[in-house]
């Protein structure tokens, strides 16, 4: 604020300060906590991930079968959530963290008797991060056969993650695209990934949507160009479709 109020001076710029009121700051402290709590989380998916016997025999062995790097898994922050029904709630809780602040995020579910439930229970993590690189919420994958649950969960909707809004991998991006003067929309979190581990950094995907006006809002900071690369089979050409319409 002072750099503003001096280079206004300067050049004769009337600035016009705005008190923020009580409510819009209790609404960006709730906003911070969130990121706080969410930061948590990826800290704590990362290290079930790459210190612990479950996470590496089964969070580890998958990303290295998807031919990840060491060196990969640790730039997009990969994780593992324990295969247990409240193993990541216990331990914020533990440290301090808000029961509020983990439900309103998501990651955590209160059921009707009071017992609490992780939502991403036992699968690998792609934490979601904004363009400045803050965590607004996680993508994770099941690896086991449950037929009953979805392959890839996302965070639901909060006052920080909103999926219409989001894009995978800008962070980790902006400055290929905005360089290159280009961006690759492909369709998920891995496909992100393995063009980066190969070089190709100026790519990033809508996870699972078409493309929203927001999303095109976000690219359009940083180019005007984008490829789309999704899947050659039918499923593929019609989501094309619908992210160009």
């Amino acid at each position: 604020p002072e750099a503003i109020k001096y280079l206004a001076k300067k050049y004769n710029i009337e600035v016009e300060e705005t008190i923020e009121t009580n409510e819009e700051k209790e609404k960006a402290n709730e906003k911070e906590s969130m990121y706080l709590v969410s930061e948590f989380a990826r800290d704590y998916f990362k290290n079930t991930l790459l210190k612990t016997d479950e996470g590496k025999a089964i969070g580890l062995s998958y990303f290295k079968e998807r031919g990840f790097t060491q060196e990969t898994i640790e730039k997009f922050q990969l994780g593992f959530s324990p295969d247990s029904w409240d193993a990541f709630s216990k331990e914020a809780l533990g440290k301090g963290y808000q029961l509020k602040y983990l439900e309103k995020t998501g990651l955590t579910i209160k059921r009707e008797d009071g017992s609490l439930f992780d939502r991403f229970k036992g699968r690998v993590m792609f934490p979601i991060h904004s363009m400045s690189g803050r965590v607004l919420g996680f993508g994770g994958r099941i690896l086991t056969n449950d037929k009953k649950a979805a392959k890839y969960l996302n965070s639901p909707e909060s006052d920080i993650y909103h999926k219409s809004k989001v894009l995978y991998g800008i962070y980790h991006a902006k400055q290929a695209i905005a360089k290159l003067d280009n961006c690759y929309l492909v369709e998920g979190y891995t496909d992100v990934i393995q063009l980066h581990q190969a070089g190709i950094e100026n790519v990033v995907a809508s996870s699972g949507t078409a493309l929203t006006p927001d999303q095109v809002r976000l690219i359009n900071r940083l180019t005007k160009n984008i490829t789309v690369l999704f899947d050659g089979d039918a499923a593929g050409l019609r989501a094309s479709i619908r992210g160009v319409s």
